[in-house]
């Protein structure tokens, strides 16, 4: 496919994804990792604005002039912007407002792409276009938990859905040895995918699927939330602080427990993987297996032959730069390299990843206490 069918298509998937809202969805902020959907709307659109056509088209005249200001994230270089726990307050630019930005800057990168661009401005809409299914996939997060912590559970329908885990489960091993880690070949990548470079790795055995709600049932029936053995420090006084006693959105009703999705509250599926998983609850689990987790270069030493793609997978590696990265100068070099403290790397894909987005070096990384993600748990075993 050619960047500017790409683009196009990516512009209507991010809208495709709101298509079920009510205006009133679209504002809301429940918690500061929560984004409404309108500046998810907005933001995809300002870096396009900002980074393509303010900086490579003379004649482009900026769709408003406030908006460089509000619907910056958190890049230093591009100026000042509104604090992330405050994106929740503006009801103003309206919800119409922020779809006409985005059909104005949709037409103006269009006719960009139709006129001969330099390969710089190629390589800046591709950078665009991935950040933007970026943000359809923290849309996906952001509206489920935007619906999902509302005390009616609204339904939007069949979406985002996880499939049984069916096969059998069966310990795949990998022999130890010096393996290549990172992005090799052509295609897209993000800067913390590189450099290509060795890693050792000792003998492991990993599982071929990810642990299921009636797994995780078990866990919580033994007692493990009250286990403090089982836990890290930090995790059990983040469990303890916030009253976690199961995973986000299972709640227990007339005897029996329900879990929340898209479609609304449903009787729990035992065979689904189980989801919405914080680090320290993976860690937790694992011990209680006297397993662990993966660390990210067994995940992608063994991931031509995993079965992977349902839920963001936790491993046991903080997020950090590979020997010999660089940042790139500018704002761009604000994307990823700024946030390698303190988060932790998750592996694999999701069913909210657009497609063509996953790939096996692909490196997400959210603090060890996220729990509105789409993550779940593989275990290794000891």
């Amino acid at each position: 496919m050619e960047l500017k069918e790409q683009f196009i298509k990516t512009r209507k998937n991010t809208e495709t994804i709101c298509n079920t809202l009510q205006t009133e969805d679209y504002v809301v902020q429940p918690m500061v990792d929560v984004s409404p959907p309108k500046w998810h709307l907005a933001h995809t659109t300002w870096f396009f604005e900002q980074f393509v056509l303010v900086k490579y088209n003379p004649d482009y005249k900026v769709f408003h002039p406030d908006f460089a200001y509000l619907f910056n994230s958190y890049y230093n270089h591009m100026g000042e912007r509104t604090l992330r726990q405050d994106r929740g307050f503006m009801t103003r630019p309206s919800v119409a407002k922020v779809y006409e930005y985005r059909n104005y800057v949709t037409a103006a990168i269009t006719k960009v792409l139709e006129n001969n661009p330099s390969d710089e401005v190629l390589e800046l809409v591709d950078v665009g276009i991935n950040h933007e299914q970026q943000h359809q996939e923290l849309l996906a997060y952001d509206i489920k938990y935007i619906l999902g912590t509302q005390p009616t559970f609204p339904s939007i329908g069949d979406c985002f859905m996880l499939q049984e885990e069916q096969q059998s489960q069966q310990w795949l091993s990998f022999s130890e040895g010096l393996y290549e880690i990172g992005h090799q070949g052509n295609g897209f990548c993000f800067d913390n995918e590189l450099p290509v470079h060795k890693v050792y790795v000792q003998d492991f055995d990993i599982s071929n699927s990810l642990v299921t709600n009636g797994e995780f049932l078990e866990f919580m029936e033994d007692g493990g939330y009250g286990n403090f053995d089982l836990w890290h420090d930090e995790g059990w006084h983040f469990i303890k602080d916030n009253a976690i006693e199961h995973p986000l959105y299972w709640h227990f009703n007339d005897g029996a427990w329900q879990q929340y999705h898209f479609n609304g509250l449903e009787k729990l599926n035992p065979d689904l993987p189980v989801s919405h998983i914080s680090m320290y609850e993976a860690y937790a689990f694992a011990n209680w297996k006297g397993m662990r987790l993966p660390t990210e270069f067994e995940w992608e030493v063994s991931a031509q032959k995993l079965p992977w793609g349902q839920l963001w997978e936790w491993t046991n590696s903080a997020y950090l730069p590979y020997p010999g990265f660089t940042r790139a100068e500018g704002a761009l070099g604000e994307y990823n390299g700024k946030f390698m403290l303190n988060q932790m790397v998750l592996r694999g894909a999701s069913v909210a990843t657009p497609e063509g987005h996953e790939r096996g070096t692909y490196r997400n990384f959210f603090h060890a206490s996220s729990r509105w993600i789409f993550s779940g748990i593989r275990l290794v075993k000891q």
